[in-house]
């Protein structure tokens, strides 16, 4: 998914504008470290079986690889995001610097495998080098005899945090690991672990579990990591839900391998949570406000073209640009508060300052207001023209917005109404229409949820908004032909009748970033991209291709129905005919396919002859308008032979006069 960022223009201050980016949205730094179990489950290897999906590496390796592939995609699309990988339960210790030991910051059997850091090609090069190098992961990658402390493990993530992103708004831990009881024996370090996770938590610290099944052991998070992965409260929305399902490594290696399920589960969950606007006022009725947050759950990713690169070099290199304002006459430079904004009217220039143009687009603060109830069924499926908006409540502002946005969502799915509201999304915006909508809970088969409950502001178009529709009543379908294409349409739907569009890819957003990886990591370009939105051509031959070929036959059987019974009145041209004699209809045939072939076959050329020898009106009047139309003439609505002889031959003098 894309990155989303909080978004509360009004109340942002003027040293912030650099972290304002082209869509209007405020970004977020994120900083996300890795944290990877090096025990001697993690560390064996699935059974060599025939198959070609089998699981071929060890958890450890799955794990490294997820997090190299999270690296390659940040670098591009996140380039201010910083990752860091920490190894714990390894035989070796090591963090950051010698600096840091020297101060008796050393973490026993914590091993810092890259430093929690804005990433480079050099760590990325190094980290491939690492999951493809079997002798320099068997080297790195030893298990420690004596179990590793998970508060020490805790207490080694909280002081990269607090020394390497002290100021970033999103911070959060990965944890991944097969081991669900580490400390089943001892209170005491269950305990200290316990305070360690409360010390990163009440940091800004979120935990977020990635955790690892075998088809011998079924993880189980209520033995010990119930304790220290806090669950989502709604006074606090940041704070880490447990909803990622367990990876599970195929049995029989024909299912889902341990690789692709951890790179499903780490990406859907790569993407910090970050408000669309925060606190805005959500007015239910006169006198009584809650504070509400607004998250966009789906949206288009586009390339984030975040500067420009010299290429002239010997090596790449960032391109910082200048630019000054000049005088068209004088050639001076132009400051900033020379420079007004006007507006022509009535053939005059009228200016405005700054403060007057931030007036005038002024319309109120920011407030999703309800003005009235409809019944759900009255909102057609078609009003819709952007992205719907999921809101939330929020504590921060308004206490108790929990219990009566609570209360408004209940009614509204039980009565199934809908709320009418006046929308500003954030100041200086255009106030819209909008029909607030409840949403109710979804879980998964594992009982997992996929959306929470909550309300959906769904922006209702204006009249201009609307397309007509085009008219299909001349010619409409039998009945036959229908149910022959309703059984294609069965054939053809998906699994569980579900679309999930996280996993299909942009492919044309996964081409830039793949050509830009090969030039940054001095890799061989790729010849074509991997386009998985394309249609699998052989399951729909085998599913559908007998049911299509039925439905042609049947639309060729169809056609020869209605043409029979329409051939008293249409030609082969479609015209309209009162009854003559088949002769006629062929002279009336030949005649039109001249005219259309002439009107095909006329140049510029020669409509310059004619007019210079006054013959235009020699052409028929749909010669003359389909040569009209390609040169964008206008014509006047019912326009007769004369009017557009006279339309071509102003346009010849107006050509001359110039």
């Amino acid at each position: 998914m894309a990155d989303y960022s909080n978004h509360n223009r009004g109340q942002e201050d003027e040293e912030d504008e650099e972290d304002i980016d082209e869509t209007g949205y405020k970004t977020i730094k994120d900083a996300v470290l890795f944290a990877i179990d090096v025990s001697s489950t993690m560390l064996t290897k699935p059974p060599q079986l025939d198959s070609k999906k089998a699981d071929r590496d060890t958890p450890t390796i799955a794990a490294l690889k997820c997090a190299y592939s999270l690296m390659q995609q940040r670098i591009i699309s996140n380039p201010n995001d910083m990752m860091g990988i920490l190894l714990f339960g390894t035989e070796k210790s090591r963090f950051q610097d010698e600096t840091a030991s020297s101060k008796g910051l050393s973490y026993p059997h914590c091993y810092l495998l890259t430093d929690l850091d804005v990433p480079g090609a050099r760590d990325i090069k190094r980290l491939r080098d690492l999951v493809n190098d079997e002798d320099q992961a068997k080297e790195l990658l030893q298990p420690s005899k004596e179990p590793v402390s998970m508060a020490n493990v805790l207490f080694c993530a909280n002081q990269i945090f607090t020394t390497k992103a002290p100021n970033f708004s999103s911070r959060r831990l990965f944890l991944v690991t097969d081991n669900d009881a580490p400390h089943n024996d001892d209170k005491a370090l269950r305990s200290a672990a316990a305070v360690r996770a409360k010390d990163l938590y009440d940091l800004g610290v979120v935990i977020e579990l990635f955790p690892i099944s075998s088809p011998e052991h079924v993880f189980d998070r209520s033995i010990f990591y119930n304790d220290i992965i806090y669950s989502a409260i709604p006074s606090d929305p940041d704070a880490p839900a447990p909803v990622t399902k367990a990876s599970r490594a195929s049995a029989s290696g024909d299912g889902l391998t341990l690789l692709q399920s951890l790179l499903s589960n780490i990406n859907s969950r790569s993407a910090p949570r970050r408000a669309l606007f925060s606190n805005m006022p959500f007015e239910i009725g006169p006198g009584l406000k809650i504070s509400i947050k607004g998250y966009i759950i789906i949206k288009r990713q586009e390339p984030a073209r975040s500067s420009y690169v010299y290429m002239g070099g010997e090596r790449p290199q960032l391109a910082v640009g200048s630019s000054t304002l000049q005088a068209e006459d004088t050639a001076r430079s132009v400051e900033k508060v020379e420079i007004r904004k006007a507006y022509k009217f009535g053939g005059e220039t009228v200016s405005f300052t700054p403060e007057e143009i931030s007036e005038i687009k002024n319309f109120g603060d920011p407030i999703l207001r309800i003005i009235g109830f409809k019944p759900l069924s009255m909102l057609p499926i078609w009003a819709n023209h952007r992205p719907s908006t999921f809101i939330y409540p929020s504590e921060e502002d308004i206490i108790g917005s929990t219990r009566v946005f609570s209360a408004l969502q209940q009614k509204l799915l039980k009565d199934q109404k809908m709320g009418l509201a006046w929308y500003i999304p954030r100041r200086n915006a255009t106030p819209t229409l909008a029909s607030v909508i409840p949403g109710a809970e979804r879980l998964d088969d594992d009982g997992l949820q996929v959306m929470p409950p909550g309300l959906w502001i769904h922006v209702l178009p204006f009249a201009d908004d609307v397309r007509q529709i085009p008219d299909t009543s001349v010619v409409q379908a039998p009945d036959e032909l229908v149910d022959k294409m309703r059984i294609v349409i069965q054939q053809l739907q998906l699994p569980k009748a579900v679309y999930e569009p996280k996993k299909y890819p942009n492919p044309s957003l996964q081409w830039f970033y793949r050509i830009l990886q090969a030039l940054a990591l001095e890799e061989d370009l790729p010849e074509k991209p991997e386009d998985k939105t394309l249609p699998r051509y052989r399951q729909i031959d085998k599913r559908a291709g007998q049911y299509v070929i039925e439905w042609g036959s049947e639309l060729e059987e169809q056609y020869e129905v209605w043409k029979r019974a329409n051939a008293g009145r249409h030609t082969a041209t479609g015209a309209t005919k009162r009854g003559s004699a088949a002769a006629g209809e062929s002279t009336k045939r030949t005649k039109t396919t001249a005219v259309s072939k002439s009107s095909d076959s006329i140049s510029d050329e020669e409509m310059r002859k004619a007019f210079e020898t006054n013959k235009i009106n020699k052409f028929t009047v749909a010669n003359l308008k389909a040569w009209c139309q390609e040169k964008g003439i206008k014509l006047p609505a019912g326009a007769k032979k004369g009017d557009v002889v006279d339309e071509v031959t102003s346009h010849f003098e107006n050509k001359m006069a110039f």
